[in-house]
């Protein structure tokens, strides 16, 4: 099956994959992780001592660091493959407004968790877990247990808002204690996307169809 073409998608993917590769040939990962991660007790005043990005530019710019070969493989194949669609329904413009609001929203939450923490959170998953919550409202079934639509979306979202906090908490405790820092940050990115695909939606084909009726 071929993907659709997805300009954003694929400019994030290259952009994002460069940037990690640089650091890592550069052997800077680590000072990039605190230049650019989003570190919570920054808010409070904390200084790592090294200079860095305005805090509040990092949440966006967090998602550009990257630890591991496997961390960034897996966040780019899940952006390749869930932004393509995505994109493909609600247009570049709007996929990039869901993706910045994703990394700020999972920022958020991992704020509210750890109000104090000292550890930089890097990468794009926060926000990647935002278009995979929109993928899962526009390419899942919609339950048909009430007579209102609204109130069988309201169900879908709860249900898999439940289940994917309830795999990411499973995640992090069956993995490492360490993953643990970015579980709030997934679950907060998730629920995002599951709040925000049916306004987008909504506004891109409104405009199109106002567009079209001048």
């Amino acid at each position: 099956m071929r993907l659709p073409p997805a300009r954003a998608t694929t400019a994030l993917v290259i952009v994002t994959s460069g940037v990690w590769l640089t650091s890592f040939l550069l052997k800077a990962q680590d000072l990039w992780a605190m230049k650019a991660g989003f570190i919570p007790a920054r808010l409070h005043g904390w200084s790592s001592g090294v200079p860095s990005f305005p805090f509040w530019i990092t949440p966006l710019s967090a998602t550009f660091a990257h630890g591991g070969l496997m961390h960034i493989a897996f966040n780019m194949a899940m952006l390749a493959f869930c932004g393509r669609y995505v994109e493909m329904i609600i247009g570049s413009r709007k996929f990039l407004w869901l993706y910045v609001i994703g990394a700020y929203s999972s920022a958020l939450s991992q704020y509210f968790c750890y109000p104090t923490s000292q550890d930089p959170m890097i990468g794009a998953s926060g926000a990647i877990s935002a278009l995979f919550g929109a993928y899962a409202i526009l390419f899942g079934r919609e339950p048909q247990i009430f007579s209102t639509r609204w109130m069988n979306h309201g169900v879908q979202i709860l249900w898999l808002a439940a289940a994917w906090s309830i795999l990411q908490i499973l995640i992090g405790i069956s993995e490492s204690p360490s993953l643990m820092l970015a579980t709030a940050a997934h679950i907060g990115g998730f629920i995002t996307g599951l709040i925000c695909i049916r306004p987008l939606l909504y506004f891109h084909y409104h405009n199109k169809f106002k567009k079209y009726k001048m």
